[in-house]
Order: structure tokens, then C-alpha cells, then sequence
């Protein structure tokens, strides 16, 4: 019998999420594959079930956390469940631009938690390290496909799409940079670092939720995400499900595991657009990394993988 589990979050919103949820995003498939409960970080009073395992998802930005900082989170947890996991959400180094008192108390988070959850293979040695005696394990990232099978379907045209926009963050410029050897229309999704004037060197896909996004994405050919911030690596697993090659940094795990013909070390932009072109002008290379990208996603990625992997994993909490 699995564990029962609640994700604690900013979040305000109470229950499981649903299957068909439209906005299904890395950590609603996570909760939803588990089946698991969530519930607002500021409404743990009120809850009366207890867990064998709450998952704290503390907010990103220093003024989302200003408030939680007057509770005792991790007391007010473990009055609702046996065990309390810190989990990740974005870069390691993310609480490091917020002021220090809410730094010493993110690292006092992590030193009295039972276990962190890591979004990538790649950042456990990190929190091995300035957290010695707690145990760390990556949660992998997946995707509920119940309603985006139809996109599989869908016409690739011959255009690419970069995973973010012109920010440090994205790495939109270098992904636009490389893109660019591709000699095809550019476009970009639009996300809260959008900056101004964007428009003048690629084309924008509008906000949309979760679904839409899947369907928009099938259409394009190529993608290129020289993204430095390591995170949930959704934009290459996305790709990944969809047979779209995307060329990008090797230290995030959904693109080394998906897309392993097309990493590159971080930095390393000579080597990402030698691969675009390669994938220009090679056939036979274009389709064995998208065929490849498919069968990749299926065997690391996959709801089936990864729930029997997490699965296992809290079992033996």
C-alpha cells in the first residue's frame, strides 16, 4: 500500500488534482500520479487527516515567504504528518537574492526537515553538502497526458521555438543566438520575464494554460533552451513527448535523459549551434533524435516510470 502524502503551498486551493486538470504543470502531475492531497501552507490548522508524509513546496520570491516566516512551518507539519520533506522548487541557489535573515531561515528549513527533494539528479551533491545528516532524492519531473494524446497527431512545420525570453534567467538571447542558424521563423513563449521590445527579434506565443501549450508546441519543428537556471526541466520533457529534437544544457536531467545527442556542457554555445546545424542539414540525424527523444521520454519520464520510482522511494520512508 503507497504512502499517504499532502503537499503543502502558497497555494489556496484544497483537495487532489484531477486527471483533466487544464494547467497541468510539473508539480500538479507529481501530486496527481501520487494521488495525493494539497493544501495551503497557511491552513495547516484546519487540517485533521494525518499523513505519512507532508511535502513542503515553500514559495520562490522573498515577498511570498514574508508571511510564512511568523510560522513554525515545519511544527505546525509534523503535527498532520510523520515524516516532513523539503521539496525544490527551481534553481538550489534561488533563496541566495533574498535577504539574509529569510536565507538562514531557508537553510534552517532544510537542517530540520526528514528528507529534501531535489528537481534534478544534478543538484544533490549541493544540498549533500551544506545539509550532511539529511537525506536527499530527486523527485522526477513528468507529464499527465490524458488530454494532450491528440497533439502527437499534429503537422511539425518547419519553424523553432526557444524555451524563454531574453532574460539571465531563460537564456533567451543565447537560445535566440543559435536559433537563428536554423535559418527559420523564431518564436518564443511568453513568461513573466518577458522583456520589452522582445518582438523586434521573434515572434511571441500568447499566455495560455498548461493543454494549450502541449498543442501549440506539436507544431514546431526544432527547439533550442540554453537555459542556465536549472530547474524542472519542463520545456525538454515537453519536447521530449512530442518527437520535437531540442538542443540544451546537459546538467538538467530531462535533457540529458530525453535528448542525449544534444547537450551540451553549460556555456558551451559553440557546440549547441553545431548541432543545430547538424539538425538543419542532416536528415537522418534530425529524425533519430526526434524518434529518440519519444522513446526517451517513455522510458525516463514516462507517468509509469516515474510514478513507480516515487512510489518505491516513499515506501521506504
Amino acid at each position: 500500500m503507497n504512502k499517504s502524502i499532502i503537499f503543502l503551498s502558497q497555494m489556496g486551493f484544497k483537495g487532489k488534482i484531477p486527471r483533466n486538470h487544464p494547467n497541468m504543470r510539473v508539480e500538479f502531475a507529481q501530486m496527481c500520479t501520487l494521488q495525493a492531497d494539497h493544501d495551503s501552507l497557511f491552513n495547516t490548522n484546519s487540517i485533521t487527516t494525518k499523513y505519512d508524509i507532508a511535502i513542503l513546496l515553500i514559495p520562490k520570491t522573498g515577498k511570498d515567504r514574508d508571511k510564512l516566516e511568523t510560522i513554525d512551518i515545519i511544527s505546525e507539519a509534523r503535527k498532520i504528518a510523520n515524516k516532513v520533506l523539503f521539496m525544490q522548487e527551481g534553481p538550489s541557489w534561488i533563496f541566495q537574492d533574498m535577504r539574509v535573515e529569510q536565507q538562514i531561515w531557508h537553510y534552517n528549513i532544510l537542517s530540520n526537515v526528514d528528507g529534501i527533494l531535489t528537481e534534478n539528479k544534478t543538484d544533490i551533491p549541493y544540498f549533500q553538502g551544506i545539509n550532511p545528516s539529511i537525506p536527499v532524492n530527486d523527485i522526477t519531473s513528468l507529464m499527465i497526458t490524458d488530454s494532450v494524446q491528440k497533439a502527437l497527431n499534429i503537422k511539425k512545420e518547419n519553424k523553432v521555438i526557444i524555451g524563454g525570453n531574453f532574460t539571465r534567467w531563460y537564456g533567451g538571447f543565447d537560445s535566440f543566438v543559435t536559433a537563428r542558424h536554423l535559418q527559420v521563423p523564431i518564436w518564443a513563449p511568453s513568461m513573466g520575464r518577458r522583456q520589452p521590445n522582445e518582438e523586434q527579434l521573434v515572434n511571441h506565443l500568447p499566455y495560455m494554460q498548461w493543454v494549450e501549450w502541449i498543442y501549440k508546441l506539436a507544431e514546431f519543428k526544432y527547439a533550442i533552451h540554453l537555459m542556465p537556471t536549472i530547474a524542472a526541466g519542463t520545456f525538454a520533457m515537453n519536447c521530449g513527448f512530442l518527437g520535437i529534437p531540442c538542443v540544451g544544457y546537459s546538467e538538467l536531467d530531462t535533457q540529458r535523459n530525453i535528448h542525449p545527442d544534444l547537450s551540451v556542457e553549460m556555456g558551451d554555445t559553440a557546440a549547441a549551434i553545431k548541432l543545430t546545424s547538424k539538425l538543419r542539414d542532416d536528415n537522418e540525424f534530425y529524425n533519430e533524435c526526434s524518434k529518440n527523444a519519444q522513446l526517451n521520454y517513455q522510458k525516463h519520464h514516462s507517468e509509469e516510470v516515474v510514478n513507480t520510482y516515487l512510489n518505491k522511494f516513499f515506501n521506504s520512508l
